[in-house]
């Protein structure tokens, strides 16, 4: 029955009708109420996937200081530093497209001369470090900045590095490296 007659009110069997499940108004607002449970359950099923892969690797800080603390080496032809960063079975791909392997690269590195007053300095630094971990094994790219003082001017040279590092016995090595170099302003207008 659509219209009761309860006290003085005709309007609460009307309301009751729609609003309580009754009437076509109260399945329509039902629905559109489930399918916001469905799309917000959607919503958070696929933040939650997608939070999974974006996490923060957790040896980001430790990965990044031994970047860093390797390039400052680097910098200064640091054999000990060398030796600490590369893993014995290091796949080493330079910029030039030489593939090379531990030995050779510590052998370049152990019979470099003595810089001499005078001699142009090298530093190497990093920018937009990023790291992705998966468990004892991470990726780390970034921007090698590689800037080198000469009779008093500046040069700086960008790359494109990454590296494998493997964590073994609790040490983070590099098992590869590819190194690629950016083109310089000048060079991409060309």
């Amino acid at each position: 029955m659509l219209f009761e007659i309860q006290g003085s009110a005709l309007v609460f069997p009307v309301l009751r009708y729609y609003l309580l499940g009754e009437g076509p108004l109260y399945q329509v607002f039902r629905r559109r109420k489930r399918m916001k449970g469905v799309i917000s359950s959607a919503i958070v099923v696929l933040m939650l996937a997608l939070g999974v892969n974006a996490q923060t690797a957790p040896d980001a800080a430790k990965l990044t200081t031994l970047l860093k603390d390797f390039l400052a080496g680097a910098s200064r032809n640091d054999a000990a530093m060398h030796d600490r960063f590369w893993a014995e079975d290091l796949i080493y791909t330079g910029s030039n497209g030489r593939r090379r392997g531990k030995a050779e690269v510590m052998h370049d590195v152990q019979s470099a001369p003595t810089p001499k007053p005078g001699d142009p300095v090298t530093n190497y630094t990093a920018e937009d470090i990023r790291i992705q971990q998966y468990g004892g094994t991470a990726i780390v790219a970034f921007r090698l900045v590689s800037t080198i003082v000469k009779d008093g001017r500046t040069e700086v040279t960008n790359f494109l590095n990454s590296g494998t590092f493997l964590k073994r016995r609790g040490k983070w090595q590099v098992v590869n490296w590819q190194a690629t170099r950016m083109p310089r302003p000048e060079q991409e207008a060309k």
